[in-house]
C-alpha cells in the first residue's frame, strides 16, 4: 500500500498591507515550482495574478451569506419584515436590497405569512489556474459580499486537491492583511507562518497584533523585515521584540527592483541585473525558500 505523502502549508501574512509579502511570495513561489502550489488567499484584493498571468483551468461559484427573496403575491404588505430589519436592506415597497441583506434570515421567521424565502447567492469564484510556475489557486469575492474568511476555506481545500493531484508536498498561500477571518482562515492548518513587516510604526503596531494572533491558535514562525534599511532604529527594536518567539530570519534592504519587476509581470528572482544589490535581494529570496524546505515543520 503506497504511504500518502503528507502535503505542508506555509502562509505568508502581514499585519498590514503594502509591506511586499506578495511580491516576496511570488519569488518563493518561483523558487520552490517544482514542489510546490501557490494559492492567493487574499480574495478581497487578489494581486498575486498580475505576475502570473493565469490561464484558468476550473472554475466554481461560491455560494457565501443567503439572501431573502419576498414574494409578492403572498405578501400581505403587513411591514414586519422591513420593521425588523436592522440593516434597513428591506425597501418602503417591500423588495430587498441585495447589497444591504444580510442574510440573518430574521425576516424570514417573523413573516407570518411565510412570504420569505432564503435563497443562495453567488458571492464571488474560485479557480485552479496554470502558470509560468506550474498550478495556481485563486479566487474573487464579489464588492459588497462578506464571509471572505468562507471562500479563502474554499480556496484552501482547491489547493490540496491540487496539491496531491499534481503530487506536490507543499502549499504556499499567500494571505490577506491585517488579523481578521479571511487571516484566521488562511492560518487554519498552518505548518508554518512567515510574517513580513516594514520598519514604520504602523507596521512594527501591527505586527505584534499578527504575532499575538500566532500564539493564539499555537502557530509557529518567523518574521521577515521587508525594507529594513529605511528605519534601522525601528527594524532593531522589532528584533529585539521578535527574537524569542518569532526571530526575524532575514532583512530586505529597500529597492526598486520589486517595483520593476512587477511592471514587467515577473518576480524578482527573474529579473535579471548586474547590480551588486539586486543580485543580494535575490540571495536572500533563495535563502528563505532554503529556510522553508530544511525547516523541521516541513520535513
Amino acid at each position: 500500500m503506497t504511504k500518502n505523502v503528507k502535503i505542508n502549508q506555509v502562509t505568508v501574512i502581514s499585519g498590514k498591507g503594502g509591506t511586499g509579502k506578495s511580491s516576496i511570495i511570488a519569488s518563493l513561489a518561483y523558487q520552490l515550482k517544482e514542489i510546490s502550489i501557490l494559492a492567493d488567499a487574499d480574495v478581497d484584493a487578489p494581486d498575486l495574478y498580475l505576475i502570473f498571468d493565469p490561464k484558468e483551468t476550473e472554475q466554481f461559484s461560491y455560494y457565501g451569506l443567503k439572501k431573502a427573496v419576498i414574494d409578492k403575491e403572498l405578501c400581505v404588505e403587513c411591514n414586519e419584515c422591513r420593521d425588523s430589519c436592522r440593516f434597513e436592506a428591506i425597501k418602503e415597497s417591500l423588495t430587498v436590497n441585495d447589497f444591504k441583506c444580510e442574510g440573518c434570515s430574521m425576516c424570514f421567521h417573523v413573516c407570518p405569512e411565510n412570504a420569505i424565502k432564503m435563497v443562495d447567492r453567488v458571492s464571488g469564484i474560485y479557480m485552479s489556474s496554470n502558470t509560468r510556475i506550474g498550478k495556481m489557486v485563486h479566487a474573487r469575492l464579489n464588492p459588497g459580499e462578506e464571509s471572505s474568511g468562507l471562500l479563502v476555506a474554499e480556496v484552501r481545500k482547491l489547493s490540496k486537491k491540487e496539491a496531491e493531484k499534481e503530487k506536490m508536498k507543499l502549499i504556499l498561500i499567500d494571505g490577506s492583511p491585517g488579523i481578521g477571518c479571511p487571516v484566521i482562515s488562511s492560518l487554519t492548518g498552518a505548518d508554518l507562518a512567515l510574517v513580513v513587516t516594514e520598519p514604520t510604526l504602523s507596521g512594527y503596531h501591527d505586527l505584534k497584533r499578527i504575532l499575538e494572533l500566532l500564539k493564539q491558535f499555537n502557530i509557529g514562525g518567523y518574521v521577515i523585515i521587508n525594507r529594513f534599511d529605511i528605519n534601522e532604529r525601528i527594524s532593531n527594536d522589532i528584533e529585539e521584540y521578535c527574537k524569542e518567539d518569532f526571530p526575524v530570519i532575514e532583512k530586505i534592504p529597500f529597492n526598486n527592483i520589486f517595483t520593476q519587476a512587477m511592471i514587467q509581470k515577473k518576480t524578482v528572482l527573474e529579473m535579471v541585473s548586474e547590480d551588486v544589490d539586486v543580485i543580494e535581494i535575490q540571495r536572500i529570496l533563495r535563502n528563505i525558500s532554503n529556510f522553508i524546505t530544511s525547516h523541521d515543520k516541513i520535513l
